[in-house]
C-alpha cells in the first residue's frame, strides 16, 4: 500500500495472474505433461584384461634404467624405497642402484601388479 500523491489517501492495486492453456484450433488433442523414459541401466564395467608376464630381472641396474626397463615390458606399477632402512627418498634416481626386486626376476605376474624396488644410493658402502 501507499500513498496517493497529494491527498493523502492510501490506495491499493491488486494483481492477478492467469494460467491459460494454448487453444486447440488443429482438432488434435492436445498431450497433457510427459515424463522422459527411463534410461536404461548402464552395462556392468568389465575390467580390462592384463597380460601375465615374466618380471625382467633388475638387480644391479641403476634405478631409472630398472624403471625404463619394466615399463618397457608393461609392467608401470611400481614402488620403490630406500633399501638401506634410512626412508630416504630417490630423487635422483640414475644415483641408485637396486639391490633387490619383489617379486623376483622371472616370477609370472599381471602386468597390473606392483613391482618394489629397493635402491641403495651409489656412494652407500
Amino acid at each position: 500500500m501507499g500513498l496517493a500523491a497529494g491527498g493523502g489517501e492510501e490506495t491499493s492495486t491488486a494483481s492477478s495472474v492467469a494460467v491459460v492453456a494454448p487453444a486447440n484450433t488443429a482438432g488434435v488433442p492436445v498431450a497433457g505433461p510427459t515424463t522422459a523414459p527411463a534410461a536404461a541401466p548402464a552395462p556392468a564395467a568389465v575390467a580390462p584384461a592384463t597380460d601375465s608376464k615374466a618380471v625382467p630381472n633388475v638387480v644391479g641396474l641403476d634405478h631409472q634404467l630398472a624403471q625404463d626397463t619394466l615399463q618397457a615390458a608393461g609392467f608401470y606399477y611400481l614402488a620403490e624405497e630406500d633399501a638401506t632402512g634410512q626412508g630416504r627418498a630417490l630423487i635422483l634416481d640414475r644415483n641408485w642402484q637396486v639391490v633387490s626386486q619383489e617379486p623376483a626376476a622371472g616370477t609370472v605376474i599381471g602386468t597390473d601388479h606392483k613391482v618394489l624396488l629397493r635402491s641403495k644410493k651409489d656412494t652407500d658402502p
